[in-house]
This record gives C-alpha cells, sequence and structure tokens, in this order.
C-alpha cells in the first residue's frame, strides 16, 4: 500500500507542476513572440499542439487518448509488479515520471483538444515541447540505459505470469 500511495503521490505533484507550467505559459505567452532565456539557444514560446511527438497525428485525438490510456494502464500495471526494494527504485521512478508525463499530455488533449507546449531551442531548432513531455522522454532514456548497463534479463522475472507457484 505503501508503495501505491507514493506512486499517486508523486503523480499528483507532477502532474500539478506540468499544469501549473502550461497554465503559466498560456496566460503569458500566447500571442507573443516568445520570450528569450538565452538569445539564440533557447526560449519560451506558445505552441497549441494537436498531435503527439514533434507533431505526428495531428487531430487524431480519437487514437491519442485511448492509446495514451493504455500506455498509462501499462505503466500502473508495471508499477504494481516492481518489487519494493533499492534495487527496483531506479524503475519505480521512471514509471512515476512516465505515467505523469502521459496524464498531464492527456489532460490537455481532453480539456483543450491540443497540448500546450512552450520550450524552445531555437539553436536547433528542436520542435517545441513540454515538462509533460521531459517527464517522459528523459525516463525513456534513463530506462534504456538502465536495461542495457545495470539490470540483467532475471532481474525482469517480476513482469512474468505468476504460475501459482507461491509459498
Amino acid at each position: 500500500m505503501k508503495h501505491m500511495a507514493k506512486y499517486l503521490g508523486l503523480n499528483i505533484i507532477l502532474i500539478a507542476l506540468d499544469q501549473i507550467t502550461k497554465y503559466i505559459a498560456k496566460s503569458n505567452l500566447m500571442g507573443t513572440d516568445g520570450v528569450s532565456l538565452i538569445k539564440g539557444v533557447f526560449k519560451l514560446q506558445y505552441l497549441e499542439n494537436r498531435g503527439a511527438a514533434f507533431g505526428m497525428l495531428q487531430n487524431q485525438l480519437a487514437i491519442l487518448i485511448p492509446v495514451t490510456l493504455l500506455i498509462f494502464l501499462g505503466i500502473v500495471y508495471i508499477y504494481h509488479k516492481i518489487p519494493d526494494s533499492k534495487r527496483f527504485l531506479p524503475i519505480q521512478y521512471i514509471c512515476i515520471f512516465i505515467s505523469a508525463g502521459a496524464i498531464g499530455n492527456l489532460i490537455d488533449r481532453i480539456v483543450n483538444n491540443y497540448v500546450v507546449d512552450f520550450l524552445y531551442f531555437e539553436l536547433i531548432n528542436f520542435p517545441i515541447f513540454n515538462l509533460a513531455d521531459c517527464y517522459v522522454t528523459v525516463s525513456a532514456v534513463l530506462l534504456l540505459l538502465l536495461g542495457f548497463f545495470y539490470y540483467k534479463d532475471e532481474d525482469f522475472d517480476f513482469l512474468k505470469k505468476d504460475k501459482g507457484n507461491k509459498a
């Protein structure tokens, strides 16, 4: 129970932070040319993203909402199965951040029919993104690195179906 309370509590905090930053961006950046924080490098610029990552699946809410919900449910299932031990703490936090990112953007899609993006790396003309996107992207990269360099295949046995062999 403590395991799931941590999951829920941290998700609420991360989702709130994402939604607050989007509200601030919408309130202060909409209708402007943005605010340059580091001239020619990084800028806050409002964008309404009606698709998924990198603008794919524009105006496809009928696909994006169910897929997001399925991903979220999958993450909740995995989190519930993760052993509550120090070794698996990184995966616990990765699940928390990925689900918070998914729900943060899902809230935007349901409420606005678009996702509010506002972080823009001008220097490399990287697509504009938001905090929820950061949660998901950084977590996915960390999960890959952990999978390659930290965990072994048998560490993921907790994901296998329980065959009733409990003592």
